[in-house]
Parts: C-alpha cells; sequence; structure tokens
C-alpha cells in the first residue's frame, strides 16, 4: 500500500517538467567541502557575546558548553541566529534545499506519501522547524499545489518553528512576497502570520509547545545540529563535564576546562553502559523528539529529520562555520554557527518505543529510494538552458555524492504505530506476520 502511495504521487509529479530559476544560493555548496584553516584575524576580537559571556563566568564561574552554544546563538541581544542572516553565499553555509529544487520537491513527496498512508485526514499541518530562507517549504507547497487531484479539499496549514526575527522576514518575503503581518503583542505566540503564494494560512512561532494541536507531518533539516551540547570525558576519576572558562594567560579569549567533579548533567545524561572515552549529549534535542513522540502518539502524523549525524558511535563533533569556512569554536562568540552531529541512537532512545523509527539512513541512499534519478532526468529533458542544466547536475552530485553530502547527511523518521496498522488492515490471514511494509524512502525499521 505504501509503495502504491509513492507511486501515485511520483507519478504525478514527474510529469510535471517546471524548472525554478536558481539563485545565488543555489548554485554552490561550501559548508562540507571547504576545509580550510581557522580563520586567526578573530582570536582576540571582543564580541558583545563574549563580554557577556566573560561576566557572567567571573560572576558564577566556567560554564557548561549547552549554555555557551544556547547565549551564542539565540541570545536575544547579540545571539548569531537572531540577528545574522546566515544562509547562502554569502552567509555562513548553504543547505540542501537552497542547493536544488528536487530535494524538496523529494521531501514534498514524502508529506504526502505520509499523508495518503494516513487515510488523508480533512486537516493537513505542515510544521517546519528552522526554515532557513523558507525554500524548503516552499518547494513542498510548491509539489502539494501539483497534486491538487490528490488533496482534494484538504485543508493545508503551514507552521514555522523560528526564533529568529531576521530569518522570519527572508521567509515571509519568500512565501507570502508581501501578504505576512507582525503580532501587535510580543507576547503572542503567533509573532508573525500570512498567506502563502499557494493560498496556504502560515504562522510563525518561537516554539514547538505554540504550534496547535492535529495531525501534522513536522520537518527538521539542519535543525538538531544546532540544539545545545553538553560534552564529557572520561578520567581516571570518572566522568567528568567539559567547561568553558577565561584563559587567565591571553585577555579576551576562552578555553575549555574539565569540571573537577561530577556535575549534575554528567551524573544524570550519560548511560551506564556508555564505552566511548568522549561523549556528546544534546538533551533539549531529546526534549523535542519526546515532545514530536506524545504528538504523533496521540494525533497522527510523522516526523522527518534531517540532519549531520550519527548511530552513538562518534564522539568529538564539536564545531564552527564562519564564511564558509571551519572557525575555532571559541573565537568571536557570536559570529559564527555552531553545530555538532546528532546522536540518533540517543534520540531513538528519548521515543522509549512509543512511535516507530526508521532510519538513520544515509542522504544518497534515502534520496534514491525517493526517485532522485529519475526527477533529474525529468527536468534535464525539459531544460533547454545550459547553465541551469550544469546547476542541476552539479546540484545533485553535492547532495548525492559520498564525499559531499550523500553519506555524511542521513534521514531518521518517526510514525506512529497505528501507522503500520493501517497498513496491514484487510490484509490476507497468512500475511499477518510478514514484515511491516517500509516508510516511504526507507527500507526497514530503525537503531
Amino acid at each position: 500500500m505504501q509503495f502504491q502511495h509513492l507511486f501515485v504521487a511520483n507519478k504525478l509529479l514527474w510529469n510535471s517538467r517546471i524548472v525554478v530559476p536558481v539563485g545565488l544560493c543555489r548554485g554552490q555548496w561550501r559548508r562540507l567541502c571547504t576545509r580550510t584553516t581557522h580563520n586567526q584575524e578573530a582570536h582576540h576580537c571582543s564580541t558583545p557575546v563574549l563580554k557577556h559571556l566573560t561576566s557572567k563566568i567571573r560572576s558564577t564561574g566556567p560554564i557548561s558548553v549547552a549554555e555557551y552554544m544556547r547565549e551564542v546563538l539565540t541570545n536575544p541581544v547579540a545571539g548569531y541566529y537572531v540577528h545574522n542572516d546566515m544562509l547562502g553565499a554569502e552567509g555562513d553555509f548553504i543547505t540542501s534545499p537552497e542547493m536544488s529544487q528536487i530535494f524538496g520537491e523529494l521531501l514534498g513527496i514524502w508529506c504526502m506519501s505520509e499523508w495518503m498512508a494516513a487515510g488523508k485526514p480533512k486537516e493537513f499541518q505542515l510544521v517546519e522547524f528552522g526554515p532557513g530562507r523558507g525554500s524548503l517549504t516552499s518547494d513542498v507547497l510548491r509539489v502539494f499545489g501539483q497534486l491538487k487531484s490528490v488533496m482534494g479539499e484538504s485543508a493545508v496549514s503551514v507552521h514555522l518553528v523560528e526564533v529568529s526575527p531576521k530569518l522570519s522576514e527572508v521567509q515571509a518575503q519568500s512565501l507570502t512576497g508581501e501578504d505576512s503581518q507582525t503580532a501587535d503583542n510580543e507576547n503572542n505566540p503567533v509573532y508573525r502570520r500570512g498567506t502563502t503564494k499557494t493560498g496556504h494560512p502560515v504562522y510563525w512561532y518561537r516554539g514547538m509547545e505554540d504550534v496547535p494541536r492535529g495531525f501534522s507531518i513536522y520537518l527538521a533539516h539542519e535543525f538538531f545540529d544546532a540544539l545545545p551540547i553538553h560534552k564529557f570525558q572520561k578520567t581516571d576519576k570518572g566522568w567528568r563535564e567539559m567547561l568553558i572558562d577565561i584563559d587567565p594567560q591571553v585577555a579576551n579569549k576562552l578555553r575549555f576546562v574539565l569540571s573537577p567533579s561530577a556535575t549534575l548533567a554528567s551524573s544524570t545524561l550519560l548511560q551506564a553502559d556508555e564505552e566511548r572515552e568522549h561523549v556528546e549529549v544534546c538533551p533539549e534535542g531529546g526534549v523535542l523528539v519526546q515532545r514530536l513522540t506524545n504528538r504523533i502518539s496521540a494525533d497522527g502524523g510523522a516526523a522527518l529529520i534531517a540532519d549531520y549525524g550519527h548511530a552513538g558511535d562518534k564522539t568529538d563533533t564539536f564545531r564552527g562555520f564562519r564564511g564558509h569556512k571551519l572557525h575555532d569554536v571559541l573565537m568571536a562568540p557570536g559570529t559564527a554557527d555552531l553545530t555538532a552531529d546528532v546522536d540518533f541512537r540517543y534520540l531513538k532512545r528519548m521515543t522509549e518505543e512509543r512511535v516507530l523509527s526508521f532510519g538513520p539512513i544515509t542522504q544518497q541512499q534515502f534520496l534514491r529510494n525517493m526517485g532522485i534519478d529519475v526527477r533529474l532526468q525529468v527536468l534535464l529533458r525539459s531544460c533547454t538552458d545550459s547553465s541551469t542544466r550544469k546547476q542541476l547536475v552539479q546540484g545533485f552530485d553535492m547532495m548525492m555524492n559520498p564525499e559531499k553530502m550523500g553519506e555524511r547527511f542521513k534521514f531518521f523518521a518517526l510514525v506512529p504505530h497505528s501507522r503500520i496498522a493501517i497498513q496491514t488492515r484487510g490484509k490476507k490471514a497468512e500475511q499477518k506476520g510478514a514484515a511491516a511494509p517500509p516508510v516511504s524512502g526507507f527500507s526497514e525499521l530503525g537503531l
């Protein structure tokens, strides 16, 4: 049944030969392939965030890496995400939706397939965490528009979780043109709203807790990797948390130190059977997955998480990016992106098996399962402009090449247990013991 849903949606989309114009940020990708030396110019640069952090450390002592990341990225006064447009050729990184329309189209097919598998609910909420410039949501909505015959009269609404007022403006311009308004009251959970160019209502929130309940498809592309992590090191005296302190030898310089004794985080966040010597744990990511689990199990829907990640085997992945180059995480805080690979084994554990999880699988495998090769050929056949054809091929290579994004990025899905029950209902008695049909893009259950 699932393959029928995917086939129907793909067949209708593949008949579409629309090639979306490629902007500056969709022509290049440097975040993974640039491996230059750290920029040393800002080593002693004092930034507003650095002044704030050093004042805090002098008052209360060394801080956790999680607190450092939270302040650097989302401080309401000077946080990197709050006041910067960090995407595109002029920013610090470029993501797959900015690179090729095919990526968003295939995720749109995934959303449609999961909606069909759930019985085509009349209310359909599309929720995206950290929507960047709005390119992914825009591509997904274009797919929905091309599949109107399948969508029927279903009421689709768009819900964006975005902490950056700056980026919400960019998203609103991309998705609605001039048709959006900000809330009069800054305490309003919906701080911006509008109508997309495709006619769908769209709302902006600061956190998932403000998104209305109901059947929802959740997308999180390069979102979990920016959530704050705690770092731990195994020592002869047991686990110790890595903290950030002021270097007493150099002005305006921070350094890593080990906690002299166990901290609350090192006592509660680590597993008793942990075998690695160095571990990163993202409790905010775990809480978000628990909330997704609660909603999906109660209201239906599905979640698709795509990010740098691993299956619980990596150790030190904390890094910074500035101007498409690796950047020392402790230099000039507030001027560079901070990120850490997602531990999908940890996210799986946080579901407590109250939903089904699929993956993680590589981006190459997921996109191939979703039909990226066929879609590329359809677009190339319909495109006569040599420059656009070249960009389509380059975008495909960046997303699929194992040495670029193909294997570095992983896909992980959450669906309700009822999802499988719906698919298997009505099967012949001899088929009851058969393996559950896979979710679109995945061939088997996860970790």
